[in-house]
């Protein structure tokens, strides 16, 4: 073995003298806090909501509070956003009278709260109160549904453009671009052509490995990946299947409405819709073939979900999953979709069944 200082150069990785994170392959993080409260702000401040009709102006005014974490992690030049915030706007209204002259009848102030808005999210739209501070009654009433039905969808299309800036790698996306390694045509053609002596791979092995290779790729289409997961219970087969396809149970574990379909063909819900899919085969207490989806995938992406029970003895259950064409991004721009879909299948649902059902850990 060599000791350390020696050796050969080539095969020895040395921290650059620059300190860069050559195309970003190192992992790297980026506060976005700051970044967040002006861009939150330039969005949401000043906006229009209405401007005479039916005798009523409503425009917002500031951000006043931004509170939480936001943050942007880059591997291998691959943008993984993270945030957490809640945050208030301020607004006013005011009711004219169209008889005298437009004068001001009724002026009154409020707040927008939005109380969570995060990354796991991403697909969703967050909770938005609208509240008034001034008058409650039947005119400062009409005020504050008239910003209901005109202004909540304005703030809701102003916090998604701050999502997808966020799945573009936020105040990092113009870093990213000038990292990009640039494309190097000729050269590399050059570079492998064999030496003087060297033996050159008949053309017919040279295909043929090209051919395997090609294959190989098939088996998962770029911009999608597969889901293996193997679990254990201490129960019977037909117990684990019954929960996995009796909705009043899901209910109870997960603590949020499903609908499910016992029959072939048929569809189901889960997670107050964020999950929907149909039914392609089943087996009792053998098999489960669903096509399956997230509301915030891409349109018309579904993956396959497949789960087999096997008892290989009496009260003990192993399930497999294999979930095949799971997108890499939503349709947001978010990379963080085979994370998030393994990690839910593990704590939300196979973890929570164990703690709830009682069939160990």
């Amino acid at each position: 073995m060599a000791k350390y200082g020696e050796g050969d150069k080539r095969w020895i990785v040395e921290e650059r003298v620059d300190g860069t994170n050559v195309h970003n392959w190192h992992w790297a993080e980026r506060n976005c806090i700051e970044w967040s409260r002006s861009l939150l702000s330039s969005l949401l401040s000043g906006l229009t909501i209405l401007d005479g009709e039916g005798g009523l102006a409503i425009r917002t005014k500031a951000l006043d509070k931004l509170e939480g974490e936001a943050y942007v992690n880059i591997r291998k030049g691959k943008i993984i956003p993270g945030y957490e915030l809640s945050l208030s706007l301020s607004w006013e209204g005011e009711a004219r009278d169209s008889t005298a002259g437009g004068d001001p009848l009724v002026k009154v102030s409020g707040s927008v709260e939005v109380p969570y808005l995060a990354d796991e999210n991403a697909g969703e739209d967050p909770e938005v109160r609208i509240t008034i501070r001034d008058d409650d009654g039947p005119i400062g009433r009409r005020i504050k549904d008239a910003f209901i039905a005109k202004g909540k969808p304005v703030v809701l299309e102003k916090l998604r453009a701050y999502v997808q800036a966020m799945a573009k790698g936020g105040p990092a996306k113009d870093e990213l671009e000038t990292k990009k390694p640039p494309t190097v045509v000729g050269k590399n053609q050059a570079a492998v052509s064999p030496a003087a002596g060297e033996k050159t791979a008949p053309t017919s092995s040279v295909a043929g490995n090209a051919a395997v290779a090609t294959k190989e790729k098939k088996k998962t289409k770029e911009g999608f990946k597969n889901i293996s997961l193997t679990e254990k219970f201490y129960c019977r087969a037909r117990d684990i299947y019954e929960i996995l396809m009796d909705e009043n149970r899901w209910k109870g574990f997960t603590q949020s409405n499903a609908r499910i379909s016992k029959e072939v063909g048929g569809q189901f819900s889960l997670f107050d819709g964020s999950i929907t899919g149909v039914n392609e085969e089943l087996q009792e207490a053998k098999l489960i073939v669903q096509k399956w989806r997230f509301g915030s995938w891409p349109e018309g992406v579904h993956s396959t979900v497949r789960l087999t029970f096997d008892e290989p003895e009496q009260g003990v259950t192993i399930v497999k999953l294999m979930q095949t064409n799971v997108p890499e991004e939503d349709k947001y721009g978010n990379a963080t979709v085979v994370e998030n879909t393994e990690r839910g299948w593990r704590d939300l649902i196979f973890h929570k069944i164990r703690a709830v059902f009682g069939f160990g850990m």
